[in-house]
Order: C-alpha cells, then sequence, then structure tokens
C-alpha cells in the first residue's frame, strides 16, 4: 500500500511544475530513455531528467534518511521526542554551510564543510560524554544541547560577520531547506553514503526490540549495549548530516514521521522501520512537489513541513495524551 502510494507520488511529481506535463508524454520519454519507443521531445525530457528526476530522487532519499534517523534515535533512547538535530548536526552542518557562504566557496566546499562540522559536533558530544564517564544516555543528550546551542551562537556571529545584500540572504535561505539545487553530481556523493548507512540500520533493526529490554536481559542474550547503541547513533547522524548537506535543515520529518509510523504499524522496530522509510519518502517528495508548483518563487521545506507538521503533532499529542 505504502509502496504504490510512493509510486504514485513520484509519477504526479514527474508530471507537475511550472511546465506541465501530461502523464502520456512522461510515460513516453521514460519508456524512450531504455530504448522500449522512440520518442523525441528535448524539452519533456531535459525538464524530466535534468530538473525534476534529481530532485525526484533527493526528496525520497532524504526523507527516508531523516525518519529513519529519527525512528532510530526514538527507539534506542526510548524517547518519542528526540528528533535527528539532538546531538547538534543540524546546527553544525549550518555553521558549516555559513562558513563557506561567508569564504565564498563553491557547492561542493559548502556541503563538504557543513557535512564535516556536523559530523564534528557529534564527536564533541561523544567526547564529553566519556569524559563524565556516564552511561546513561540522558548524559549524551544533554551533551548533544550544550554543543547544539554553542554552534547556534556560531552561527549566530557567522550571520553577524556576513555580507547583509549577498551573503546574509543566502545563509538564511539554506537554513530553511530547499532541493532547487540538487543535481546528479552531488546526489553521486552523497547517495551510496545514505544507502549504506540505512541498509546497516535496517539489518540491526531487530536488534533495536532487544535493545529496548532492560541492561540484565541484553546483557543475558550476549548484546554489547553500549556498542551497539552507539553505532546506531553515529548512522543515524550519519544520515542526519549527509540530508542536511544536500538540502539544508529541514524540520518536523524526523520527529512526525515515527510517530505517525507507529500509530499505524505499532512499536515493533521490524516493521516500524521499513514502513517510516517509505512514509518519510512520501512526505518529503509531496512536499517538495507543493514547493516548487504552488508559486512563481520556490517556497523552503520547513515552511511547509511545520505548517503541515505542527497541527499534526498537536493531533497526535491529543490523541496520546491519557500516556502524557
Amino acid at each position: 500500500m505504502s509502496i504504490s502510494l510512493l509510486v504514485i507520488l513520484i509519477g504526479f511529481s514527474l508530471c507537475i511544475g511550472r511546465i506541465h506535463l501530461s502523464l502520456i508524454t512522461v510515460g513516453k520519454c521514460l519508456l524512450s530513455s531504455i530504448n522500449i519507443i522512440h520518442y523525441h521531445n528535448s524539452l519533456a525530457h531535459e525538464i524530466i531528467f535534468s530538473l525534476r528526476m534529481p530532485r525526484i530522487i533527493a526528496a525520497i532519499i532524504i526523507g527516508a534518511a531523516l525518519s529513519l534517523a529519527g525512528t532510530s534515535y526514538q527507539a534506542i533512547l526510548q524517547n518519542p521526542l528526540v528528533s535527528p538535530d539532538f546531538l547538534g548536526v543540524s546546527n553544525g552542518a549550518a555553521l558549516g554551510a555559513a562558513l563557506a557562504i561567508i569564504l565564498n566557496l563553491n557547492i561542493w566546499c559548502t556541503q563538504l564543510l557543513a557535512f564535516t562540522i556536523g559530523l564534528l559536533a557529534v564527536l564533541i558530544a561523544l567526547v564529553i560524554k566519556k569524559s563524565l564517564k556516564s552511561s546513561k544516555l540522558i548524559t549524551l543528550v544533554l551533551s548533544g544541547m550544550i554543543i547544539s546551542s554553542f554552534m547556534q551562537a556560531c552561527l549566530g556571529l557567522v550571520k553577524y560577520l556576513a555580507d547583509p545584500e549577498n551573503q546574509l540572504p543566502n545563509i538564511v535561505y539554506w537554513q530553511l531547506g530547499s532541493l532547487e539545487k540538487i543535481s546528479w553530481n552531488n546526489l553521486k556523493i552523497y547517495l551510496p553514503i545514505i544507502i549504506i548507512a540505512v541498509t546497516i540500520i535496517f539489518i540491526l533493526r531487530w536488534r533495536m526490540n532487544v535493545l529496548s529490554l532492560p541492561d540484565q536481559q541484553t546483557t543475558t542474550i550476549g548484546i554489547n549495549r553500549t556498542l551497539e547503541t552507539l553505532i546506531i547513533i553515529i548512522l543515524a547522524t550519519i544520515l542526519t548530516a549527509c540530508s542536511i548537506c544536500l538540502s539544508g535543515p529541514i524540520g518536523w520529518i524526523g520527529l512526525i514521521i515515527p510517530h505517525i509510523s507507529r500509530l499505524i504499524i505499532g512499536n515493533n522496530n521490524q516493521k516500524l522501520i521499513p514502513f517510516s522509510i517509505i512514509l518519510g519518502s512520501c512526505f518529503l517528495l509531496f512536499i517538495d512537489t507543493i514547493a516548487r508548483s504552488i508559486s512563481v518563487g520556490e517556497i523552503p521545506l520547513s515552511i511547509l513541513t511545520g505548517f503541515i507538521g505542527a497541527p499534526l503533532f498537536i493531533w497526535i499529542l491529543i490523541k496520546n495524551r491519557r500516556q502524557l
């Protein structure tokens, strides 16, 4: 059912845009690209394969990555309010991108710097937790909050120093999230990393159920709780960092999609994780199609996810009010 919805949304996204294409035209272009039929329409071919297809693939993998990261964090930390940026990766990546913008670096250097500082923020949080010699996960959460606040302060300083006419608007727009600058070239860099991280978490999904058990039971089963928790946190952080590098920060997906998935599927991570991956892909693909279609200028993604995510989260809170 969910896979069918994703296929329908892909077809819808290929057709809809500032220049509308019929489903027949899209189908003919796709079939001609694999030499099943002969059909020549250079404009439609350019729109589909150079503009829309990279964005559709990016929306699918970023939606999947953020929702999977959120599901993994919430399962491991047993906290439904944890989101993918809780270790400071979002603010760290935003700081890296802002530094690249004021240094007038190209898009490749911008993404590389965002990725590097995003991961550096997580490593610092892990070092703080280790230096405190605490095995409690709440220590990691608090360390992440500290680093996130520090990165946000650094980002504020960079924005203060930026050129208000050219650089500052670029920084602000990047922070709102967009797939406008997605191309096949930057997809080639991050797509393999995301696929590898998603695959590993997918394989380990049944162990997340075990990790939710008390420490004594996991020890009896023979699972190294600390090591496996750390592995999943690092993989989820890599997914978040790669997603932010491609699109900028996009809010709510990593928080809302896991909750909706649990309402539909339940808490069993073996079923929850595949469902949240597909649902996250569908959600961001739908949002991006709206963002590039409903106005002349492109609407930043975080604005739309906020307008949709906030009411959905209120509805979830009302539905689960007895458990609060």
